[in-house]
């Protein structure tokens, strides 16, 4: 993976650790695996950020940071993919899961309100809950496993291009520059 563009966006860990509301994590933020990027760790932060986002809960961001520090993996990538589900997101998003859900519970779909307000989901949240969750729960593991093996691969071809590149412009014959030979004086 690109490493140098990954980190030009990746805050600097001295930053998130003096962070007034993220101080009950101190203690655990000094581990280095939260902020290496190794093919381990950011495939494991991509699969939790993308799970967690994907799960209809309160402070997404606070699940996937304590899962990233009990994981041992990339803590910025995993809290970053959270905002997957952002409050644009988030309506499409949970209606997709609710129909997925209502499809393999064999349920029939709730109509959807022209407008998509809270009142709707509040009164038909008794009808919707179980699906809502069978599906969100199964959309965030198909794409935490899916997003998971897409940055392996990625990686593992992103290294291999590299390495192919290295090697060949090792392999190219060294052209030095014509220069007129130096006329040394006859020994005589």
């Amino acid at each position: 993976m690109p490493r140098k563009l990954i980190k030009r966006f990746m805050p600097k860990p001295e930053k998130i650790r003096a962070h007034k509301s993220l101080g009950f994590m101190a203690p655990h933020m000094g581990d280095p695996n939260l902020w290496m990027l190794t093919r381990n760790s950011v495939s494991g932060a991509f699969s939790v950020g993308l799970f967690v986002a994907f799960i209809p809960m309160p402070f997404q961001m606070l699940v996937a940071a304590a899962l990233a520090v009990l994981l041992r993996i990339n803590l910025p990538i995993s809290v970053g993919l959270v905002w997957v589900s952002n409050p644009l997101t988030m309506p499409p998003l949970f209606y997709g899961c609710y129909r997925v859900g209502a499809w393999l519970m064999n349920i029939p779909v709730s109509p959807h309100p022209s407008e998509g307000t809270l009142d709707w989901v509040l009164i038909h949240f008794n009808q919707i809950w179980p699906s809502l969750l069978l599906g969100c729960v199964l959309v965030g593991a198909l794409l935490a496993i899916a997003s998971n093996v897409a940055v392996r691969l990625l990686w593992r071809w992103h290294v291999s291009h590299s390495w192919n590149k290295r090697q060949s412009n090792r392999s190219l014959p060294i052209v030095l520059s014509k220069q007129a030979p130096s006329k040394q004086p006859a020994d005589d």
